[in-house]
């Protein structure tokens, strides 16, 4: 393989990660109308009766969404004069010579300047172009946590430095002060065991659903009931507690219950949980349903190949034409009626959780059925191809037998698009099914980008767009370097083979 391939099509992956998000991004903040944010948001809806209150928190939420730069007369009068005092009282009025300073300003700078219902008070705002605000998505996406990364003025002897420690649980940890993340890298129990937080991305905090929480942590977080064991915290207060002590960040003002637990300014966290993320339970669902796939549609497709046009092919290209022109959502209901009143199967996820072997079963066959169609309908066809080839007729007139002939030559060059098509598989296992999730009410991705959608959440959109894609693409170039493995005829160059 050309040892530029690889770089360009890197390249080739990062500017179609852009594009896709330059549209994204275009339809979710051009077209969708930004009024349509508020529809899930309770704290809008309280805002009713109090005009310049809830023009405020619109404005606020649209600048903190990306959609425009909002300044009050107050922020602008807080840079001129000493907070709380008679100046700014002044200063703020509608009929004040700095009102009509900050008018006169933010009108040149191309800002639309209103006034507050009540108060009569001014404001300004204008919005963001399409490019800023993508350029501002991506400018933040990479954070690498430093002992700078904390400002706080209220804690200005904040110790700055990094050092070895260990973690309440135990484990090793590189630890930070003056770092947003008290533990940078850290051992723990919990796959994959080592952990680290210097680099994480940042895809902007859930809103009006998951209010409070990074995107990122929405998919990756456990679910269900917390699940707490004895701890001693750091002020030697022991108890039960359900606390992630390796997600510790930051927090400026503590509250009585934190000063009881932590001896520092690390006091927010998340919590283990009974069960797996969405991204988790998505990708269990999927990686079983994927195994069950190949163990199935491969060999049967590679007999109906062997015996074509005999019973077991007639019987394989029956099921692969019912599962081709059947509704995907009506099969699934089929198979799943025939799973609950014969073998006894719960209908839903939810009826056991996931702690339970048959709360599974429906879910990942269910999963599993148009794969085993695809790969049966393929490997057969790709074998018959093989089978019908001038080397194998050469093969048979050397003497080798049909077992040899197939084990030793077809089987291998009827799995080269097979085995292309493996990253792409396990790409999807992430990405969720949304069709036999949303049958069989399971807490997977398969339902978070249409429930994103019709809540309105545009960073959900955004950061699960991204991710989706970004898989997607990589699970591309990294099936093209399987089948140079597969099959070392295969060259991935300019020259020869694949570009």
């Amino acid at each position: 393989m050309k040892k530029g391939y690889i770089l360009k099509r890197l390249l080739r992956s990062v500017i179609s990660v852009v594009i896709i998000m330059l549209v994204v991004f275009t339809l979710v903040y051009t077209l969708v109308p930004r009024e349509n944010i508020f529809f899930e948001d309770a704290t809008y809806r309280k805002l009713g009766g109090k005009p310049d209150d809830k023009t405020d928190y619109i404005y606020n939420t649209w600048m903190k969404l990306g959609y425009l730069d909002y300044v009050r007369i107050n922020d602008y009068c807080m840079e001129r004069y000493e907070a709380g005092s008679d100046e700014i009282k002044n200063a703020i009025q509608p009929d004040s010579q700095d009102t009509a300073d900050f008018v006169a300003y933010y009108e040149s700078q191309g800002y639309t300047v209103e006034r507050y219902t009540v108060s009569g008070r001014a404001y300004a705002y204008k919005d963001r172009p399409i490019l800023q605000r993508l350029w501002n998505w991506f400018s933040k996406l990479i954070q690498i946590d430093h002992v700078n990364r904390v400002q706080d003025p209220n804690n200005p002897d904040l110790e700055r430095k990094i050092y070895f420690g260990r973690t309440p649980t135990g484990g090793w940890a590189l630890m930070g002060s003056g770092t947003y993340h008290k533990y940078l890298i850290y051992t723990d129990s919990h796959f994959p065991f080592i952990h680290q937080n210097i680099i994480t991305l940042n895809m902007g905090e859930s809103y009006p659903t998951y209010q409070g929480m990074e995107a990122l942590e929405v998919m990756f977080s456990s679910q269900g009931t917390e699940v707490k064991r004895e701890v001693t915290f750091e002020t030697g207060e022991t108890g039960q507690s359900a606390i992630n002590f390796g997600s510790l960040t930051y927090k400026e003002n503590l509250d009585r219950m934190d000063k009881k637990k932590f001896t520092d300014h690390y006091a927010n966290y998340s919590t283990f949980k009974d069960q797996s993320s969405m991204v988790g339970t998505s990708f269990i669902m999927g990686i079983f349903a994927l195994l069950l796939a190949y163990g199935i549609g491969l060999p049967f497709g590679v007999a109906m190949a062997r015996n074509k046009d005999g019973v077991i092919d007639k019987f394989g290209m029956l099921y692969i034409i019912f599962i081709t022109s059947v509704p995907s959502l009506a099969y699934i209901y089929i198979f799943r009626y025939i799973g609950t009143t014969v073998f006894g199967l719960p209908s839903v996820f939810t009826t056991f959780g996931p702690s339970d072997i048959r709360s599974w079963i429906l879910p990942i066959i269910s999963l599993s059925l148009p794969s085993i169609s695809s790969l049966m309908m393929w490997i057969r066809r790709y074998v018959v191809d093989q089978m019908n080839s001038d080397y194998v007729k050469f093969a048979k007139a050397k003497g080798l037998s049909r077992k040899e002939i197939f084990r030793k030559h077809i089987f291998k060059n009827a799995s080269i698009p097979i085995a292309h098509g493996i990253p792409s598989a396990l790409a999807g296992c992430i990405m969720g099914a949304i069709i036999t999730e949303a049958i069989y009410s399971v807490g997977g991705m398969g339902k978070m980008l249409p429930s994103a959608i019709n809540q309105y959440n545009n960073v959900m959109i955004v950061a699960l767009t991204f991710l989706f894609s970004s898989i997607s693409v990589l699970s591309v170039l990294l099936g093209d370097i399987i089948i140079t493995k597969v099959d070392p005829r295969i060259s991935l160059t300019d020259k020869a083979g694949r570009s």
